[in-house]
C-alpha cells in the first residue's frame, strides 16, 4: 500500500510537472504577442545557452514579412506564392500542412520597394476560432480554422477607391471585444474600420485618414477605451465603442512612412518615425481631450523597429548611424546606451522578462539581457540564409523564423 501510495505521489508530480512546463508556452496569436507589446510571457532561459539552435524542419512557403501565429499545435502563415495569396495551417511538431487555401492577388509594386516583395506585410490575428488574414492590397479575409475553410472576406477598394497606401497594405489588424479593427484604404482616402468578427458586418468607422503602415494597440485612458495608431499623417486615439474621434497629433514622416507601433508605459504613449525623434505623450481629459508632450528624445528614432519595455526601460533600434541598439530611460527619455552602429536595417524585437530577442534583417538573431548600463550581448545565432523582415514567433523552447521563402522551426534544446 506504501508503495502504491508512493507511486501515486510521484505520477501527480509528473503530471503536475509537465502540465506547468506546457503551461509555460504562450500561443501567438497576433502581432507582436498577447498585448501587442512584443512581451512573451512564460519564457524561462536557459542555464546555458546552446552553441546552435536546433533545426526540427524548414519548409517552402512562398515570399512576405507576415509573421507566423503559434496556436496550440498549430502554425498559422500567410505568404504569397507566385500571384496567389496563401493562408495555411501546419503541424508545429512536423511542419506539415494541416490546411491551405489561395485566392489570386493582382499587385504591381511600388519601384522604391520592389526588394521587399509583393507581401503580405500583414500579420494575421487569431480569436476565438477564427483567422484574419489581411493582404498587400487592403482585403480582409475570415477563417473557420476547425474547418479550414473561408467564412467570409471584405474588399474596401470600391469603397475608398484605393486598395492600399504607397508601398502596400502593412498593418496588423487586431480583435477587440468581438471586433477587428483594421485601417482600410490607401493614400487620399481610407479609414479605421470595426467589423463585427462573426459575421463581418461593420459596427462603426471613423473614415477622417488613410492608413500609414502603423500597427494599432488599444489602451484605457479616462475612462474611455481607445485604438491608438498612426494613420497616415496624424497619431490618433478613436473610442472604441463607436470610432468617435477622441484626439490627434500631426505627424508626418519623410515619404510618409508612418510605421512603428506605439507602446505604452504607465499614463504614457510613446511615438517615434523616421527622423523623428523618441517622444512620450499623456492624453488627458480636462473637460475636452488634451495631449501632453512630456520627452522627446531626438537622439534615437525609429524607423521600422518597434520597441519594447522592461520595467522602467525602453529598448529599441534607431535607424541613425545605420542601425543602433539604444535603451531609455521611460519615464524621462534620457538615453541610457547607445549600441555599436551598422547593426542593421531593422530588428525585429520581442521581450522575454530580463531576455531581448532581436532579429536584425540579416538573419541574425540577438539575444541580450535587459540592462540599463550597456548592450549585454548574452548569444548571437545565424538563423536563415536570406533576409529576415518578419518578427519570429517564440512560444516555449521553440523559435519559428520566416525569411525570404521559407519558415523553419528552431529548438533552444
Amino acid at each position: 500500500m506504501l508503495f502504491m501510495k508512493s507511486s501515486k505521489v510521484i505520477l501527480t508530480i509528473i503530471l503536475l510537472v509537465a502540465f506547468s512546463q506546457s503551461a509555460l508556452a504562450q500561443d501567438v496569436t497576433q502581432w507582436r504577442g498577447a498585448n501587442r507589446d512584443g512581451a512573451i510571457a512564460g519564457f524561462v532561459a536557459p542555464k546555458t545557452w546552446p552553441e546552435q539552435l536546433k533545426a526540427k524542419w524548414k519548409i517552402q512557403v512562398g515570399i512576405g514579412h507576415a509573421s507566423p501565429l503559434i496556436v496550440g499545435k498549430t502554425v498559422y502563415l500567410h505568404s504569397r506564392q507566385g500571384e496567389s495569396e496563401v493562408v495555411a495551417a501546419y503541424d508545429i511538431e512536423t511542419g506539415k500542412a494541416i490546411w491551405r487555401d489561395s485566392y489570386v492577388v493582382d499587385y504591381t509594386m511600388n519601384m522604391a520597394a520592389t526588394s521587399h516583395g509583393k507581401g503580405p506585410k500583414s500579420t494575421p490575428v487569431f480569436n476565438n476560432g477564427r483567422l484574419f488574414t489581411l493582404g498587400i492590397t487592403g482585403v480582409l479575409s475570415c477563417y473557420d480554422t476547425a474547418k479550414g475553410k473561408l467564412a467570409w472576406r471584405k474588399d474596401f477598394g470600391q469603397r475608398f477607391g484605393e486598395k492600399a497606401p504607397d508601398f502596400g497594405t502593412a498593418m496588423s489588424p487586431m480583435v477587440d471585444q468581438g471586433l477587428v479593427i483594421l485601417h482600410a484604404g490607401g493614400n487620399n482616402k481610407g479609414g479605421l474600420l470595426a467589423l463585427d468578427a462573426a459575421s463581418g458586418a461593420e459596427r462603426w468607422a471613423w473614415t477622417g485618414e488613410g492608413p500609414g503602415y502603423a500597427s494599432p494597440i488599444v489602451v484605457e485612458i479616462a475612462g474611455k477605451r481607445q485604438i491608438v495608431t498612426q494613420s497616415r499623417k496624424h497619431i490618433v486615439g478613436i473610442w472604441a465603442d463607436n470610432g468617435g474621434l477622441l484626439w490627434q497629433i500631426p505627424f508626418d514622416t519623410e515619404y510618409v512612412q508612418n510605421i512603428v507601433t506605439p507602446i505604452q508605459y504607465r499614463d504614457l504613449l510613446i511615438f517615434s518615425g523616421i527622423n523623428k525623434g523618441t517622444f512620450a505623450v499623456r492624453v488627458g481629459w480636462k473637460e475636452k481631450w488634451v495631449t501632453e508632450t512630456v520627452w522627446h528624445n531626438k537622439e534615437v528614432s525609429m524607423y521600422m523597429n518597434s520597441p519594447v519595455m522592461s520595467g522602467n526601460l525602453l529598448f529599441g533600434m534607431s535607424h541613425k548611424n545605420k542601425g543602433q541598439f539604444f535603451c531609455l530611460d521611460a519615464a524621462t527619455g534620457k538615453t541610457l546606451w547607445t549600441g555599436d552602429p551598422r547593426q542593421g536595417e531593422n530588428a525585429a524585437m520581442l521581450i522575454a522578462g530580463d531576455t531581448i530577442f532581436s532579429l536584425t534583417n540579416d538573419a541574425e538573431l540577438i539575444v541580450t539581457s535587459a540592462a540599463s548600463k550597456g548592450a549585454s550581448v548574452v548569444k548571437k545565432y545565424k538563423v536563415a540564409d536570406s533576409a529576415t523582415w518578419a518578427h519570429p514567433a517564440i512560444s516555449g523552447k521553440r523559435i519559428l523564423i520566416k525569411d525570404q521563402t521559407s519558415l523553419a522551426l528552431l529548438s533552444l534544446e
